[in-house]
């Protein structure tokens, strides 16, 4: 056999063995991408990170006690109830900031209905943006500054006969 012939078959040879090694790797790379998919699409579940009382303003009775999770650095912020399908009566989501200032919610990637509520400093009531519609991005600002933000199902604050001074207090498990 010539030297000419031996170089070509190892050519060959060598252009198929890239040619395999490339599929496989493309495959693997739409493999990684299909779980990261199922990843993105998995349902959140509600995590218990602490409690939350609601009293009225007039005589401090009890309005309601709430399971919460809590929403205190950027990413959790960012997220809050986005990807949730459902949330029990007795959850909530707080959203606790380092200042006090106006804010703003929206409902990007929230499937759930949410009165929005918003609390000062003091973690006094200011005001409340009622039933929020799911993937609304309208924006749902607060009248005054605040602080705490509390996310529950929509209605309750109507249910619970909420008013501008009703208080929260909350500890972290």
């Amino acid at each position: 056999m010539s030297r000419n012939f031996i170089q070509f078959k190892m050519k060959k040879i060598l252009i198929s063995a890239l040619l395999v090694a490339s599929l496989v790797s493309l495959s693997n790379c739409n493999d990684n991408k299909t779980s990261e998919a199922k990843s993105l699409t998995k349902e959140i579940t509600f995590t218990k990170e602490g409690e939350l009382t609601l009293m009225k303003s007039s005589n401090d009775s009890i309005i309601a006690t709430l399971d919460i999770e809590i929403a205190d650095d950027e990413y959790s912020s960012q997220t809050g109830l986005m990807y949730r399908h459902s949330m029990a009566e007795n959850q909530a989501m707080l959203f606790v900031f380092n200042n006090s200032q106006r804010r703003s919610f929206y409902m990007k990637n929230t499937e759930i209905p949410l009165d929005i509520i918003y609390f000062d400093s003091e973690k006094k009531l200011v005001n409340i943006q009622k039933n929020a519609k799911p993937y609304d991005e309208t924006s749902l600002p607060s009248d005054a500054a605040s602080q705490y933000v509390l996310e529950v199902n929509a209605g309750l604050s109507d249910a619970w006969k909420l008013e501008k001074g009703d208080r929260i207090q909350f500890s972290k498990n």
